[in-house]
């Protein structure tokens, strides 16, 4: 079953429970979903379903960052939206998970004490191994810590 269908599938169980705020992001998913597909002129990967649904995550994430502080019906809104489209989303990695891929890519470096001038081929070789998986903000975050 692919995502549309998926989506499509929990957008009617939404819309029978009367859970209007469900709806309308399950909505806002599936036009982006068939969306991509149209530009595609084809049917989605699985990757590329998840790269879709993780860039509505990020662009939710930043319009709930961008929110007045006094806008908690944004906030709220966002939230639950937020909360909606992580259902179907891949399992993100956790932070130990990622330490523990950034030591294995500095162990097939052969980098024992990395630099900054070694930070582009570190992510050069970590990011297909973490995309889709690991949040890249976080993922560079990280890999700093490790530099000296």
């Amino acid at each position: 079953m692919s995502k549309i269908e998926e989506v499509r599938s929990a957008m009617v169980s939404a819309m029978k429970a009367g859970d209007k705020e469900t709806k309308e992001s399950l909505s806002l998913l599936l036009s982006a979903l068939k969306n991509k597909a149209i530009d595609k002129k084809g049917d989605l990967t699985p990757e590329e379903e998840t790269q879709v649904i993780l860039k509505e995550i990020k662009q939710t994430k930043e319009t709930l960052e961008l929110a007045p502080a006094d806008r908690s019906d944004i906030v709220e809104e966002c939230q639950k939206r937020i909360a909606v489209l992580e259902q179907f989303a891949p399992k993100m990695m956790s932070e130990e998970e990622i330490r523990g891929v950034i030591k294995e890519v500095l162990a097939s470096l052969a980098l024992e004490t990395p630099t900054v001038k070694d930070k582009g081929k570190i992510m050069k070789e970590l990011m297909p191994k973490v995309k889709g998986k690991a949040d890249g903000k976080l993922v560079n975050d990280i890999v700093l810590s490790f530099l000296n």
